[in-house]
């Protein structure tokens, strides 16, 4: 059968930066051909995917992800009952527990309502149904039934519950299974972390009694890098997730836009690194995702002063052409990028603008799942 997958390729400079950092505080780094390349983690990637949303979907078609789903029904509770306030958590507490999670005592002792052990992703929809459903019960008398609670749980998904999924560890019929998956991003080269040694001035010291230290001094771990982001998008799992053609298509479409433009927040305020993509090629497949990371196992060198971004374009050409020759060419293809650096990544494809992408990409998705099927 024809599946549909979008495979989007990005090569972005970050200049000093700290986006991503382990748990000393050092940006995350891997081991890659033989080298230690920078890293950003796939998970830091997507948040930042799901946070971009918030900049052009309505909040309301979104979705929370939250150990505090008692907190969260509760307040949706009151919302369409108010005269069911004191109640609400406990309310909550009987859905959730219908459904078969479990909950217990948060670990911070100044909160006192229960958590669930895991995080659960649900969308706005969700959680108005889930209340409803707890208000009904309550206003009746009769107790909650598991098929009618588990139910909720599979309808009405969000954009970024159908692309990133749900687990519930201990109810796997509560399960979405994601139509998105996000590479850690490495650097096309090598890399070496620096400090920066930096001290802050106190402003109320004037005197020349005074000493002349520093009100504070530290270091901060950083480096610079070329990254190849990489994430692809099977169509045919987010159309069973969002069940409707033309939701299908737009939820492609901004998935893409929202990966562009995203960026971890990492020490942002210290390095200011908003930096957007610098060349971009993105492929529709009727067979398997393919990931052009192949194309940096041998770490680009810069020549002279050229850089690294040049050295690395001219390898993910070289590799996609190399794999559309092994393993076939894409059925669509577009790329963009900035100024004559990334001239060379034309040869991928058809040259388009970040809006004429988005459109072609909600044409091809609408196309293929109407004509195809």
């Amino acid at each position: 059968m024809t599946r549909t997958i979008i495979d989007v390729h990005v090569l972005q400079t970050l200049p000093p930066s700290n986006v991503n950092r382990d748990d000393t505080g050092s940006p995350k780094t891997a081991v890659y051909g033989g080298v230690r390349r920078a890293r950003v983690s796939s998970q830091a990637w997507k948040k930042a995917t799901r946070t971009a949303f918030e900049t052009t979907l309505d909040r309301d078609g979104l979705g929370v992800r939250t150990k505090r789903v008692l907190e969260l029904i509760g307040e949706e509770i009151t919302r369409q009952s108010s005269d069911l306030a004191e109640q609400s958590i406990e309310l909550a507490k009987q859905i959730i527990t219908t459904a078969g999670i479990k909950v217990s005592a948060p670990r911070q002792k100044e909160r006192t309502v229960e958590e669930s052990g895991y995080l659960i992703f649900l969308s706005a929809a969700q959680v108005r149904a889930l209340a409803a459903l707890a208000v009904e019960s309550a206003r009746s008398g009769q107790p909650l039934a598991k098929a009618a609670v588990r139910a909720k749980f599979g309808e009405a998904n969000s954009i970024d519950v159908a692309l990133f999924g749900r687990m519930v560890a201990d109810v796997a019929d509560l399960n979405v299974d994601a139509a998105a998956q996000v590479a850690h991003a490495i650097s096309t080269h090598a890399v070496s972390n620096e400090f920066d040694f930096f001290t802050a001035v106190d402003d109320r010291k004037h005197g020349a009694d005074e000493d002349a230290g520093a009100g504070m001094m530290g270091t901060v771990e950083f480096n610079s890098s070329t990254l190849y982001r990489y994430a692809c998008l099977d169509v045919d799992q987010l159309q069973r997730n969002m069940g409707d053609t033309e939701a299908t298509a737009r939820a492609a479409a901004e998935f893409v836009r929202a990966f562009l433009v995203s960026m971890p927040t990492g020490k942002q305020n210290t390095f200011a690194n908003n930096t957007v993509p610098d060349a971009v090629l993105v492929t529709v497949r009727g067979d398997q995702p393919i990931s052009f990371v192949g194309a940096f196992e041998e770490p680009v060198t810069a020549s002279g002063s050229a850089g690294q971004l040049s050295a690395s374009v001219d390898a993910l050409v070289t590799q996609a052409k190399d794999i559309h020759d092994a393993y076939g060419t894409p059925e669509s293809s577009w790329v963009f990028g900035i100024g004559d650096k990334a001239r060379p990544v034309e040869a991928g494809g058809e040259r388009v603008s970040r809006d004429q992408l988005v459109d072609g990409i909600t044409q091809a998705v609408r196309e293929r799942l109407g004509a195809v099927r």
